[in-house]
């Protein structure tokens, strides 16, 4: 009898205890704006607005060439995203991407469900490659701009750095890892890596196939981090976003 109690007692300190954290998460609004460098030169404009609100996400971001690089070759991205969010986990259910570039002018779009791709169209339709994965095996990936948004986003001390994302962006798979973290002075500092994976053609895993980065954090004044500055290896060389 008593073991049947305290087995009773234990779920439900349990169950409130997921219900306490449940109810404790904190909403939150990001405004993201990183100028690009590439061998010291302005190249593009990062930006993302992003929401945690309850148990969902959502995110629109931009980014486009700017400064001698927008002038030669004019390149613009704009995407949305929503989803869920578990913990730290995030898990989206829609996203859609317009690409506005010399080569095309595009619009993609991702539906997920239960983490999995399941549909993926564009708009004009785009001829499938032989290197194109199948959308329904990417399982557990995300986004490109989800996976932006949740390494970008201010965060609590704990939550920096120590994360890895598959990401999935209609027909390549790629993956980003995150370090442990390394406090220098006021700073947070860790290292990580960008890594191409599958649908990648053979000479884009040729030119490069991991690119290397340092991703620094600051201080915001109210408790939390947010990154102020990432420095890349680029097949065109040392690439720096510097937070406005």
């Amino acid at each position: 009898m008593r073991s049947r109690i305290a087995r009773k007692i234990g779920l439900a300190t349990t169950l409130a205890l997921l219900a306490f954290g449940q109810m404790a998460r904190a909403d939150q609004s990001d405004q993201i704006v990183f100028d690009v460098q590439l061998k010291g030169l302005k190249a593009g404009e990062l930006l993302i607005n992003g929401k945690v609100e309850n148990n969902g996400y959502g995110a629109n971001g931009t980014l486009q060439t700017s400064g001698l690089l927008g002038f030669l070759r004019k390149l613009r991205y704009d995407a949305t995203t929503s989803g869920h969010i578990t913990g730290s986990r995030f898990t989206p259910t829609r996203y859609v991407e317009k690409a506005d570039t010399p080569d095309r002018d595009r619009v993609s779009t991702m539906v997920y469900n239960r983490g999995t791709p399941i549909s993926v169209s564009q708009e004009p339709p785009r001829k499938p490659r032989s290197t194109d994965l199948d959308p329904t095996r990417q399982h557990g990936t995300v986004d490109p701009l989800t996976a932006l948004y949740s390494v970008l986003r201010s965060v609590t001390p704990d939550e920096a750095c120590n994360r890895s994302e598959q990401i999935f962006d209609g027909t390549r798979r790629s993956q980003v890892t995150l370090n442990a973290p390394q406090k220098q002075g006021n700073t947070v500092v860790c290292t990580g890596e960008y890594r191409r994976l599958a649908g990648f053609s053979k000479s884009d895993m040729a030119k490069k196939s991991v690119f290397p980065f340092t991703l620094t954090y600051s201080p915001t004044g109210n408790g939390r981090l947010e990154v102020t500055e990432i420095t890349t290896d680029t097949i065109y060389g040392e690439g720096r976003l510097k937070r406005r």
